[in-house]
C-alpha cells in the first residue's frame, strides 16, 4: 500500500493511519513547515510534547525518538530525517487550519493541543525569547515516522507563528513497508514501545 497526498502551502489534510506504516513528509519548498497533531485512533492516545522531550532528554524532535501519549504509550517513531531539529516549543499558532481539520472527525477547540511543527527550527535569542531559525528547511528534506499504532494524523502547513517567510506544501507519503528496524532509542522510549506493542498484540 502507497498513497501519497501534496498539499500546497497554508493547507490542512487529516488521515487514518494503521499501526505499521510509515508517513514520510517531504518539504516542496524553502521554509516549509508541517504542524503535526496525533491522536490514537481510539482517542484516548494524545501526543504529549512535555512528555514526550522529558523521558527523552530532548528539547527537539530529531531522528531516534519515540512520540509518546499523556499515558505512555508510543505513538509512533521518528525513523529517519534529514533535518537533527524538528521545533515542538511554539505549538500551532494561528491553529484554524487543524481545528477545522478536527472537527471533520468530531473534536473540538480543547482538542488543538500541542503538536511539532516539522522543518522549522526555533532558538533561543539573548534576550531569551525564541526566535525563528530561517533557512533551516530546504526543498526536499524530509522526515518519516513509523505509527506504532493506529493513529489519526492532522497536518497543517500554515507557515511557523514565529515565521514573517513565506510558507511551502508538504508531500505527505504514507506507505506499508515489509519490516522496519527501531533506532537506537533510549531506555524510556524503548519502555514505550514495548507497553504499546503488548497492549495492541
Amino acid at each position: 500500500m502507497s498513497h501519497t497526498h501534496e498539499l500546497p502551502a497554508a493547507a490542512a489534510w487529516s488521515a487514518p493511519v494503521r499501526a505499521g506504516r510509515t508517513v514520510r513528509l517531504t518539504a516542496l519548498g524553502d521554509n516549509a513547515n508541517a504542524s503535526v497533531l496525533i491522536v490514537g485512533a481510539d482517542r484516548l492516545d494524545r501526543l504529549n510534547i512535555p512528555d514526550t522531550l522529558k523521558s527523552q532528554m530532548s528539547a527537539r524532535i530529531k531522528p531516534g525518538m519515540v512520540l509518546m501519549s499523556d499515558r505512555g504509550q508510543a505513538l509512533a517513531t521518528v525513523l529517519d530525517s534529514t533535518l537533527d531539529w524538528h521545533d515542538c516549543l511554539t505549538g500551532a499558532l494561528p491553529g484554524r487550519l487543524l481545528l477545522l481539520e478536527l472537527t471533520k472527525h468530531g473534536f473540538g477547540e480543547a482538542d488543538l493541543h500541542g503538536c511539532i511543527n516539522f522543518f522549522s527550527k526555533v532558538a533561543v535569542s539573548d534576550s531569551a525569547s525564541l526566535e525563528f531559525v530561517p533557512g533551516h528547511a530546504t526543498a526536499g528534506d524530509s522526515v518519516t515516522l513509523r505509527a506504532d499504532q493506529d493513529l489519526l494524523i492532522f497536518i497543517s502547513t500554515t507557515p511557523h507563528a514565529l515565521s514573517d517567510l513565506p510558507g511551502a506544501g508538504v508531500a505527505v507519503q504514507i506507505e506499508t513497508p515489509e519490516h522496519t528496524e527501531d533506532p537506537e532509542l533510549r531506555e524510556e522510549a524503548q519502555r514505550a514501545l514495548r507497553l504499546t506493542r503488548e497492549l495492541i498484540a
